[in-house]
């Protein structure tokens, strides 16, 4: 005969203690919070101005107008080194070689267009560190023959330093809010849980019209103005 198993005692004793003694384990209940976002500015005068100029030449033949341009270009580079512009703030942004076609009459059309001539254009980009030598530097590059300038723009060298001042005034701003709500509601404030940075960033480069340096006499006069940082962070924050 097949033999029965028998539960013991302490093992049935075991079983009914898991079954009815198990802990019922509520829930803690999320932690009110209040979640605020605050601006911060930093201003400063800008201490680099970048340049964009260059040199345009035509002549009948491709290699009239390049000869023509590379002479043109040489000296605005010696005229460069001479006013104490490094070759690393130096660099070649644009070359290009195209052929100028000749106008045709209406009745002449549609006739193939007919090459006149070749334009070779040679653009430059500066980084100028001396803004008080940037007014020289205008009217010494326009001299010694650059004939296309297409702005100027001013910008802050190492932005860093003035970001983390924003950044810092972001936080204040968003503490003052957010105890200026909690004092409205009657609560007290606790830890902050997060903080979050969002927007803000890198200055944006000011820029002065082309136009409005070349029309100016020998002295060159600019102004290069202030420019305004920005951060922005999101606090939240404990609500006890």
């Amino acid at each position: 005969m097949p033999r029965r198993l028998s539960a013991t005692p302490l093992a049935l004793a075991f079983l009914a203690a898991l079954a009815f003694s198990a802990p019922a384990h509520a829930e803690e209940p999320a932690p009110r919070t209040i979640t605020i976002t605050g601006e911060g500015e930093a201003t400063a005068v800008p201490d680099i101005a970048w340049i964009d100029t260059g040199v345009v030449t035509e002549g009948k033949t491709a290699a009239e107008a390049l000869a023509a341009n590379t002479q043109a270009m040489e000296a605005v580079f010696k005229g460069l080194e001479e006013s104490g512009i490094e070759k690393r703030d130096m660099q070649t942004s644009q070359f290009s070689v195209y052929p100028v076609y000749e106008q045709m009459k209406p009745e002449d059309r549609p006739q193939t267009p007919k090459i006149g001539g070749y334009r070779v254009q040679n653009q430059l980009t500066l980084k100028v560190r001396d803004l008080d030598a940037l007014g020289g530097i205008l009217d010494k590059v326009v001299t010694l023959g650059s004939n296309q300038l297409s702005g100027i723009r001013f910008s802050i060298d190492e932005p860093k330093p003035l970001i983390d001042k924003a950044r810092e005034a972001a936080v204040n701003d968003a503490l003052r809010k957010a105890k200026l709500y909690a004092r409205a509601a009657g609560v007290a404030l606790g830890q902050i849980m997060s903080i979050t940075e969002s927007g803000g960033g890198m200055p944006q480069p000011m820029y002065m019209k082309a136009s409005m340096a070349m029309e100016r006499d020998a002295s060159v006069p600019v102004a290069a103005g202030e420019q305004t940082l920005s951060a922005s962070v999101t606090l939240v924050i404990k609500i006890d």
